[in-house]
């Protein structure tokens, strides 16, 4: 059903998790960790070049961009002015350029960028082989586009929930939309957060070449000149989007107390082969929303007993 990959129910969606997006969200399913061995992958230590951070939210990892880019080189595109304001106000990222935009309808120009980058924005795209073309319109022949995101989870419990959630494509759909977009030299590598345990994989970077002789005439899509018209909400669409906001994000923040319980399973493990500086540990309000969390499981108990 994915209940979220919309864009306006992803607009509202944003609109509140963005309040306590950095410090207990994003923590939990997208770390430190994972977010620089995925940035490996666009090559970005080379001199001179421009960025597209795409689906930007919070800056997270904008921050991971800017640490080896210059942010004056940087430009990032997020369609939440909720999320991008928390970016905005991060010291970090001064001098970085933020434009609110469409990933399936940048506001930019082709073949202008080095590099491009998205990071946990694709699963609420409704067509995301349209915005890797945007993607591959962009990038300047020979340079990179690098995407990063979920994959289809193996559990069926998990899987079930996710798809409620929002688009957790399957491995070979990324591959397929980077090669239908025209890249080459496709290079991947897998990420998960280490309270995952398990075979399945978790999440994917996938990094793709635009060929050197890629066509760069008129051929090529222009910057779009006009923002796509707004959707009609009458009164039967508003009460559809409420329906799926709610359900879409009571789903998605199941997947919160399960990440906190394996955090705290993690706790009791051997964690000897994990080198001490690298260790994944909540923070103070990850606790706080645990604790929450287990009298709110303690509470429910004590009503149907």
């Amino acid at each position: 059903m994915r209940l979220v990959q919309h864009k306006q129910e992803a607009y509202w969606f944003y609109r509140f998790l963005s309040i306590f997006y950095d410090k207990i969200v994003n923590p939990l399913f997208w770390t430190v960790p994972m977010r620089d061995k995925a940035l490996q992958l666009g090559q970005l230590q080379e001199a001179g070049i421009t960025v597209a951070d795409v689906g930007s939210g919070t800056g997270f990892n904008t921050e991971g961009i800017v640490k080896i880019v210059p942010p004056q080189q940087v430009t990032c595109v997020d369609q939440s002015p909720h999320q991008m304001s928390k970016a905005k106000a991060k010291p970090e990222l001064l001098g970085c350029t933020f434009l609110q935009g469409d990933a399936e309808n940048l506001p930019l120009p082709s073949n202008s960028f080095d590099r491009y980058v998205s990071a946990g924005s694709i699963e609420y795209w409704p067509d995301p082989a349209k915005g890797i073309r945007e993607a591959y319109r962009i990038v300047k022949p020979g340079g990179l586009a690098l995407m990063i995101g979920p994959l289809e989870p193996a559990n069926p419990v998990g899987r079930f929930i996710a798809e409620l959630w929002m688009l957790f494509p399957k491995e070979e759909e990324y591959w397929q939309w980077f090669r239908e977009a025209g890249f080459e030299d496709l290079q991947v590598c897998y990420v998960k957060p280490q309270w995952v345990d398990g075979k399945g994989k978790y999440g994917i970077a996938l990094a793709g070449r635009k060929p050197l002789t890629a066509n760069t005439g008129q051929s090529e899509p222009p910057i779009p000149e006009t923002e796509p018209e707004p959707e009609k909400m009458g009164p039967g669409r508003r009460l559809l989007m409420i329906l799926r906001v709610l359900i879409g994000s009571l789903a998605g923040f199941l997947f919160i107390p399960a990440a906190l319980l394996g955090y705290v399973r993690m706790a009791f493990t051997d964690q000897s082969h994990i080198p001490e500086a690298e260790r994944e540990r909540l923070n103070r309000y990850q606790i706080a929303a645990l604790i929450v969390t287990a009298l709110l499981i303690i509470l429910l108990i004590a009503l149907f007993r």
